[in-house]
C-alpha cells in the first residue's frame, strides 16, 4: 500500500513520516485543549480494563507510548472498579500464558495511581461507564472538571464522554495509540468562547459585564455567553501609571538631635533679631507701634524693652571727659 508522496507506507521512510504526523496532531490538539479548556501537564490520563489488555496484547510499553501520544509529562490513574475488573478475568486451569497475561495486566495496573470511587464496598464492580462518568461529570453538569484524559476501547463509552466538553480521548488502533479529534461538544464550547474573546476585545471592555437579573431571565446560551463575557476584565483607559518598582523613591532629610537643637537655637536668634529691628524702627514685633519713654525704652503694651547701652572702649573712656570739660569752658568763656 502506498502513501500520497509516493512512499511505501509499510517501509521505514513512511512509518518515520506517519508518526511524526500523528505527533504533530495530537500537539495541536493538546494545544488546543490546554488553550480552550485549562489542561496543564502532568495530565491525569484515567485506564480502563479493555485499554489495558488491549495493550497487553499489542506488547506496548504503556507509559511510555502515552506521553509521546500526549506530547507532555502523563500521570496514569485506574479506578477501584477498573482494577476489579481486571482481578475478575477468568483463566482456565492450566493456561500458563493465560495466567500470566493476567499477571502481567494486574501488574500494569497496580503501577498506575488509584483513584477513589467509593464503590469498592460493593459486592460486584459497576461498569467501566458508570464508574468513571461518576468521578468524571458526578452532577451531570456536562463539565470535565477535574481535567481527565480517558483512555477507552469500548465505542459506546466514547460516544457518550463526546457529548461532555473538553474530554481528550484516546484509543488503541492496529497496535497505534490514537489520540481521537475533538469532539463537537467541544468544538462548539470553543468556538462560543473565541467568539466571546473577540466581542470583548471590540468592545474594548465598555460594559460587557451583564447584569444578573437579564442573565436568569435568558436561556441557557445567554447563560453560557454570560460567563464568556464575565471572565473578560475591563480595561483602563488614559496613560499608564510607572513601575513603581523603577521609581527611585525619594529620601527625606534625617535630622540628627544636635542638628535639631542647633535649628531651635538659630530660630530663636532670629526672633530676637527681627524684635529687635521692629523695635528700631518704632513697630513692635506684633505689629502695634512701639512707644518710647524718656528713658529711651520702648514700651509696648506691658512689656518694657530697654536699649543696652554700650560701654565706651579704654582709650576711649579716658579722652571722653577732657573733651566734655572742655567744651564746658569755652561755652562758658
Amino acid at each position: 500500500m502506498w502513501g500520497d508522496n509516493g512512499t511505501e507506507q509499510g517501509s521505514p521512510v513512511g512509518t518515520a513520516r506517519m508518526k511524526l504526523h500523528r505527533a504533530k496532531t495530537s500537539r495541536k490538539l493538546m494545544s488546543a485543549y490546554t488553550t480552550s479548556f485549562a489542561f496543564r501537564p502532568p495530565y491525569q490520563v484515567l485506564l480502563t480494563s479493555s485499554f489495558i489488555l488491549a495493550a497487553a496484547s499489542c506488547r506496548m510499553n504503556l507509559g511510555h507510548l502515552l506521553q509521546n501520544t500526549l506530547q507532555s509529562e502523563i500521570k496514569p490513574m485506574i479506578t477501584q472498579c477498573c482494577i476489579r475488573h481486571l482481578y475478575d478475568i477468568e483463566v482456565k486451569e492450566g493456561d500458563a500464558e493465560g495466567k500470566a497475561q493476567k499477571e502481567g495486566v494486574i501488574a500494569v495496573a497496580k503501577e498506575a495511581e488509584r483513584r477513589r470511587c467509593g464503590h469498592h464496598e460493593l459486592d460486584s464492580p459497576l461498569s467501566e461507564l458508570e464508574c468513571i462518568l461518576s468521578i468524571l461529570d458526578p452532577k451531570n453538569s456536562g463539565t470535565n472538571r477535574h481535567k481527565y484524559i480517558v483512555c477507552t476501547q469500548d465505542r459506546a463509552f466514547r460516544s457518550r464522554l463526546r457529548a461532555i466538553p473538553g474530554v481528550p480521548l484516546v484509543y488503541i488502533n492496529r497496535s497505534v495509540m490514537i489520540l481521537e479529534p475533538m469532539a463537537e461538544a467541544s468544538e462548539t464550547f470553543r468556538e462560543k468562547e473565541e467568539r466571546g474573546k473577540m466581542r470583548a476585545g471590540l468592545l474594548g471592555g465598555r460594559g460587557v459585564k451583564r447584569q444578573r437579573e437579564e442573565g436568569d431571565e435568558g436561556g441557557e446560551g445567554q447563560k453560557d455567553d454570560e460567563k464568556v463575557e464575565d471572565r473578560v476584565v475591563k480595561r483602563r483607559k488614559g496613560p499608564k501609571a510607572p513601575n513603581p518598582l523603577s521609581v527611585k523613591k525619594s529620601k527625606a532629610p534625617e535630622k540628627s538631635a544636635k542638628a535639631e537643637a542647633n535649628g531651635d537655637t538659630e530660630d530663636r536668634f532670629a526672633v530676637r533679631k527681627s524684635a529687635k529691628k521692629e523695635a528700631r524702627n518704632g513697630h513692635s514685633a506684633d505689629g502695634a507701634t512701639a512707644i518710647q519713654d524718656d528713658g529711651g525704652n520702648v514700651q509696648d503694651g506691658e512689656r518694657v524693652k530697654r536699649k543696652r547701652k554700650r560701654k565706651p572702649k579704654g582709650s576711649d573712656a579716658v579722652d571722653t571727659p577732657a573733651l566734655i570739660t572742655a567744651t564746658a569752658v569755652e561755652a562758658a568763656a
